[in-house]
């Protein structure tokens, strides 16, 4: 794919009066004649074959995105900053209390489970790495999975804690989970009373987690 990015100047009016507009871009064709002439409104014929006539590139009615201010920008990132953390600590405050109910033959651990390879638990595990696109785990008891789930998980305990992708394939007590109610979101998913239920760890939590 080729493509070109480009800084355009544009110009953005709505014509009340033909007359006033024809003469003030003729006044100002100089200034205006490098520039994107965005009109809202009614645009007449009139104003068309004069737009055509002097070369001037136009747009009707279209809604162009806004440059956003440094201010603005460090403001976004500021708020995005206090997202992470606050959905950071949800996490770790989530995964404490689902880390203590961990009690079936616990297996802990720390690596990245790759591409191809199948990892079958008997008992609970705690991961604290991603699960790759293409690998497998099968776990009998509970799981919780610290990082992004890219491959297919078969739990069959009462929980599991995990984030996963649009790739993931998760099958919950040999019930598929439908995968947009897991996609990139940190979620608890228990056996309550014989019911699934997905609860998404949001910012919202923050009483209740803590």
């Amino acid at each position: 794919m080729h493509s070109n990015q480009y800084s355009v100047k544009v110009f953005e009016t709505t014509v009340y009066d033909e007359s006033k507009f024809i003469e003030f871009f003729d006044a100002n064709y100089t200034l205006f004649k490098d520039y994107l002439i965005l009109i809202q409104g009614e645009l007449s014929e009139k104003i068309k074959e004069y737009l055509i006539q002097k070369r001037l590139k136009y747009l009707h009615n279209i809604d162009l995105p806004k440059g956003r201010s440094r201010k603005a920008l460090e403001k976004e990132l500021k708020v995005k900053e206090v997202e992470v953390a606050v959905s950071q600590q949800i996490a770790e405050a989530e995964l404490s209390k689902l880390t203590n109910k961990l009690q079936n033959n616990l297996t802990v651990l720390d690596e990245m489970i790759r591409s191809g390879r199948e990892l079958n638990i008997d008992g609970d595990l705690l991961l604290l790495n991603r699960v790759n696109s293409g690998a497998t785990i099968t776990t009998s008891g509970n799981l919780i999975i610290t990082k992004v789930v890219d491959g297919s998980i078969r739990c069959h305990g009462n929980f599991m804690m995990l984030t996963a992708s649009p790739k993931a394939n998760i099958v919950f007590q040999n019930v598929e989970v439908d995968n947009d109610l897991l996609e990139d979101r940190l979620n608890r998913v228990e056996l309550k009373n014989g019911e699934i239920i997905i609860t998404p760890v949001l910012k919202k939590e923050i009483n209740w987690a803590s």
